[in-house]
């Protein structure tokens, strides 16, 4: 090859070569055209420069710095492309690939334990219970004084109650809204209290320092125990299922006299005995009891004209037993895998 040729080749690829970089749409073109045009395999320019070792030894200084002057022309088109094509393809953002399935939006589900208290709620509505409300920062007389806590209960102290201030605290059940209903309200009286609660407790397995609670009053003339035992034993029914049994077992609270556990029947093991209800094949749900004498008194009401009965309960533990939750703590999980199963 002579110099004449070879300066020929290199003109040639000089005047091809802006068309074939503009040509590229997309950076896979644009690959292509730079291995057409200098790759090191199969390149225009390097099929050039294999003659070079031909020519003259006085014609290959001429020859090699015109080929990589047009060298250095070509390698600056293919970098303006290149910024061009990934400047576009950045805007345009990633493909769309329609044979992909859409991903599915979650909408959103009611929490399992707000749903355990809507049903309770609801059940307890249809017995002409309505509801009342309190504050969760609570005077600690409402809290424990109105409901004949003696002075040194250890409920009242501070590893167990959390207190903002001396006469302050974080209301440990929703029992005071109660006695605020007493006070505000004359018999006859029947109200549901749910709302949240605050006990300084370890976060385990079985508890929380704040969860949910939901309380019941009744207040009239003439109310006994036997109207506290078929309320809640047809409420049972209700929630559990109308073949649920029940069983009332003797126990103390301070607001109370007498008190009783209500327990319903296992329905995982039909009450044989299994790792739910510890092999007992009955399953706590609520505490209940009469009002105390005292309680009543300390909202302004005659304890000799009027009686009553109350209960509490924990929607969380409820919902724990109802749906197998092993770990109360998975309710204050955000993880919104676990709400979709509650889904609607």
């Amino acid at each position: 090859m002579s110099l004449a040729d070879f300066l020929a080749a290199l003109d040639q690829l000089a005047a091809e070569a802006p068309g074939r970089i503009a040509a590229a749409g997309t950076l896979d073109e644009w690959t292509a055209a730079r291995n057409a045009l200098v790759g090191r395999q199969a390149g225009r320019l390097t099929d050039i420069l294999a003659g070079l070792g031909a020519l003259p030894k006085e014609d290959k200084r001429e020859a090699g710095q015109r080929a990589n002057a047009v060298k250095a022309v070509i390698e600056a088109a293919l970098e303006a492309r290149h910024a061009e094509l990934a400047a576009a393809a950045s805007a345009a953002g990633p493909a769309l690939d329609r044979s992909m399935p859409a991903r599915p939006r979650w909408r959103g589900a009611v929490h399992p334990v707000s749903l355990v208290i809507d049903e309770v709620v609801e059940i307890f509505r249809e017995l002409g219970f309505t509801i009342a409300l309190g504050p969760e920062a609570e005077h600690a007389w409402y809290n424990f004084g109105a409901l004949n806590f003696p002075a040194d209960h250890p409920a009242m102290d501070m590893h167990d109650t959390l207190y903002l201030g001396p006469d302050q605290v974080l209301r440990t059940h929703t029992s005071p809204v109660q006695v605020r209903t007493l006070q505000r309200y004359a018999p006859p009286i029947r109200v549901l209290a749910p709302g949240n609660v605050y006990r300084r407790d370890f976060f385990d397995p079985s508890h929380a320092p704040m969860f949910a609670q939901i309380e019941g009053l009744v207040v009239d003339e003439g109310v006994t125990f036997a109207d506290l035992k078929a309320t809640l034993s047809h409420f049972a029914r209700r929630f559990f299922g109308p073949t649920t049994k029940t069983r009332f077992r003797p126990s103390f609270f301070p607001f109370t006299e007498p008190s009783a556990e209500m327990d319903v029947q296992c329905g995982v093991c039909g009450g044989a005995g299994c790792g739910v209800c510890k092999q007992s094949g009955w399953v706590e749900i609520l505490g209940s009891g009469m009002v105390h004498p005292a309680v009543l008194e300390q909202a302004g009401l005659d304890s000799e004209k009027y009686t009553g009965w109350a209960f509490g309960m924990g929607p969380a533990r409820t919902a724990i037993s109802r749906h197998g939750i092993p770990d109360i703590r998975i309710l204050y999980d955000a993880d919104v895998r676990f709400l979709d199963q509650f889904a609607r």
